[in-house]
């Protein structure tokens, strides 16, 4: 039986854990602890071109190192691909997907720019054209807004047919798009709650349009604040961000709670004590939308 809340932490293993994917997290452990829900961890491996090797196993201590209990055994996507395909199988029996032969050089030379690249023309949306192979599988988004309540955000609002077109669901290179795996997953798990990043805000409409075309239920939605470098840029392994260190685990934590408005009181010094206190303090409604230089 799933219960009132299940959510998930799930990061990529391009690269060692950073400041920013810790405060996700620090946000998305303390949101379900402190509501008495589960806490999943996943491993979203499913471009391996761009994975690190060892980088599953060291998030892995390192989540252990700082103190974080996840509730069943660890997922990883590239278990998966026979449920991927399934999704896929279902929304190409519906109509609902279809096959595209477009490049990206095609695609640029016409499009327009939307809040996630160019905006796919619909050029295949009818058929493939006279002599061209599919590349890749679409969905077929439906006219009309999507909005959705973020739980730090406020209401959001996209249509996304407008913004993003018809987005992708298997890539040219054969492997499964973000966008299709990542719900697949929280359906098959049961997560009710999704807490992660804000630079995935706007991903998420796209990703309800495909909720709704699979007939899953919508999981409530929190987009937690962005750490940045000093030229602004969020934190990852192409902008070079820093690992966090398990040898100073207490000042990592410290540093991610008070990004998320949450400062512990000076004689909290160990983990222990500050796992304490954010457990005891901790109310999302306090996470501020503001960026995070790193550095604080």
């Amino acid at each position: 039986m799933t219960p009132a809340y299940r959510g998930r932490f799930a990061p990529s293993p391009t690269g060692r854990l950073h400041a920013g994917s810790l405060l996700t997290a620090v946000g998305s452990y303390l949101d379900a602890r402190v509501q008495g829900g589960e806490w999943w961890v996943r491993i979203e491996d499913l471009d391996p071109p761009r994975e690190m090797p060892g980088a599953s196993a060291d998030i892995l201590r390192t989540l252990e190192a700082f103190g974080f209990e996840w509730d069943g055994e660890v997922v990883y996507q590239h278990d998966r691909h026979p449920r991927y395909a399934a999704a896929l199988a279902q929304l190409v029996a519906s109509g609902d997907a279809y096959p595209c032969a477009c490049t990206r050089k095609e695609i640029a030379a016409v499009a327009r720019r939307g809040v996630d690249g160019h905006v796919y023309p619909g050029t295949c949306r009818d058929g493939l054209p006279a002599g061209r192979q599919p590349r890749a599988w679409r969905l077929r988004v439906p006219a009309g807004e999507v909005s959705f309540e973020d739980r730090v955000f406020g209401l959001q609002r996209q249509d996304v047919a407008q913004e993003v077109g018809d987005f992708v669901l298997k890539r040219a290179d054969g492997f499964w798009a973000y966008q299709l795996a990542v719900l697949v997953d929280d359906h098959a798990q049961g997560m009710t709650d999704v807490v992660r990043g804000a630079d995935l805000l706007d991903s998420t409409p796209r990703q309800l349009v495909l909720i709704d075309a699979l007939g899953h239920a919508r999981p409530r939605h929190a987009h937690l604040p962005l750490v940045c470098n000093t030229e602004g840029e969020k934190l990852s392994k192409q902008t070079l961000a820093p690992a966090i260190s398990i040898d100073h685990a207490a000042d990592e934590l410290r540093r991610a709670l008070c990004r998320l408005n949450h400062r512990p009181p000076a004689d909290c010094a160990g983990l222990d004590e500050l796992w304490a206190w954010a457990l005891a303090s901790f109310r999302l409604d306090r996470v501020g939308r503001t960026v995070q230089r790193d550095g604080v």
